[in-house]
């Protein structure tokens, strides 16, 4: 498979972000990663298939999005587009622009767990969009550096008040949150070392001691998913880096990956991902470049 190229970001040392505004026909930009976040807007442009980490999903209108982990690839495919008018606004910042200990701060919770979630890149909802929209318009021509500033991070504070959509899994994006009880990360850990084996929830439970049931009721509230959901996304996430990153046919990346039946495999694939594993490694060869 080919390499993805590693932008360098126009983000100069002296400035705290770097904002491009752009109006275009087409999406052109191969498949990318950078260290830098990058918040990205995107209007007028339904149909485009953006793809960030291993979530590949068709936008509407209005896409907002905020990618936080430099080993995260991502880009923004032209698909059914017909638009010739795109408006796209990136914003593009160090991850070092709000230091540890001020995100530590009461002020900056919010803004914490949301370069948190970042680090598997998620998507806005409408409502928080339309919240930000007046400062997104006009931020690229605010002259004042310092207001500019102010008004960005009055962006950010709004947009940590809405419940994201986390887009690349955890094994995809090589990336996990540690802010997480002793328990839940004793288990994942041990999912994440396990997932191609028969693990079970006797097995689990035992492991924290907990009853089989209790430690199911308190997984689910913890993590918003069923020991089942979360192991299935864990074997899909290996699977999905395996398609992108190696040459393993589909079969042995099945096998692989902990799953039993290629048609299971490929069934499970499409229900989640919405398309074949095929489809997958296709979409993410037409968009790499040889670097």
């Amino acid at each position: 498979m080919e390499n993805i190229i590693t932008e360098i970001s126009n983000l100069s040392d002296k400035d705290c972000f770097n904002i491009v505004e752009r109006h275009k026909s087409e999406f052109t930009y191969p498949m990318h990663r950078h260290r830098e976040f990058e918040l990205n807007y995107v209007q007028n442009a339904a149909g485009v298939k953006r793809v960030i980490g291993d979530n590949i999903e068709t936008i509407g209108d209005f896409d907002l999005v905020l990618v936080g982990n430099e080993n995260l690839e991502h880009v923004w495919n032209q698909g059914n587009c017909q638009s010739k008018n795109i408006r796209e606004i990136t914003i593009q910042f160090s991850p070092e622009l709000l230091t540890a200990d001020m995100l530590e701060k009461n002020q900056f919770h919010s803004i914490k767990k949301m370069f948190e979630k970042a680090r598997h890149g998620i998507s806005f909802p409408q409502e928080a969009i339309m919240k930000v929209y007046n400062i997104l318009d006009t931020l690229a021509d605010e002259k004042d550096g310092f207001i500019q500033f102010t008004n960005f991070l009055v962006m950010l504070y709004h947009l940590s008040k809405y419940d994201p959509k986390v887009l690349s899994s955890n094994t995809f994006a090589n990336s996990s949150i540690e802010r997480e009880s002793r328990r839940i990360l004793t288990v994942k850990n041990y999912i994440a070392d396990h997932f191609a084996e028969q693990i079970t929830l006797d097995e689990l439970a035992t492991m924290v001691g907990m009853s089989p049931t209790a430690f199911s009721r308190f997984f689910k509230l913890r993590t918003h998913k069923t020991i089942t959901e979360y192991i299935t996304d864990i074997k899909l996430g290996h699977a999905a880096r395996a398609l992108v990153d190696t040459t393993q046919n589909i079969s042995e990346i099945c096998y692989s990956s902990g799953f039993n039946n290629l048609s299971n495999f490929n069934r499970i694939f499409k229900a989640k991902k919405g398309m074949t594993p095929k489809d997958f490694r296709a979409v993410y060869k037409k968009n790499k470049v040889i670097v």
